[in-house]
């Protein structure tokens, strides 16, 4: 028989360093790179758009004189931002035109008085500044929330 050879222990070898990473490690953090700033993207377009549209909204009232022509302009800016939802909107009046403006509202805003005033505000010689304020409160959460496509 041949001389037994001196077996010796087997020595692990050592783990794998941390960096640089496998390259499946590379294509997920590629992967979420451009997942995060497609994002970012979508939401600094999203911000630029509603700020284009409350900036909108902003002066075309504030260029009204009186407050006759602010009611007018909020009606227009609403009738505008209405025919995106239905092309027919456009053409209602009265208490066709609150109702539609509250149709898809879980708190009816355009029921009361100060909704009224949106209605033959622009007919009157006076209008009480309080109300108008609010309804300018009113109708510009209604044409940001259109405008933005929410119901």
């Amino acid at each position: 028989m041949q001389d037994a050879l001196p077996l010796r222990d087997i020595h692990p070898s050592s783990a794998p360093a941390w960096w640089p990473p496998a390259p499946g490690w590379w294509m997920v953090m590629a992967v979420v790179a451009l997942a995060l700033l497609a994002l970012l993207a979508w939401r600094w377009r999203r911000i630029r758009r509603r700020r284009r549209h409350e900036q909108a909204f902003d002066l075309a009232v504030a260029a009204a004189v009186g407050p006759a022509q602010e009611i007018a302009a909020m009606s227009e800016l609403l009738r505008r931002a209405a025919r995106l939802r239905d092309p027919a909107a456009d053409r209602l009046q009265g208490d066709a035109w609150l109702a539609f403006l509250d149709a898809d509202d879980a708190a009816p805003r355009f029921s009361g008085d100060d909704a009224a005033l949106l209605v033959d505000g622009p007919f009157r010689r006076d209008a009480d500044p309080v109300a108008v304020d609010t309804l300018r409160r009113t109708a510009r959460a209604r044409f940001l929330a259109w405008m933005e496509g929410r119901k």
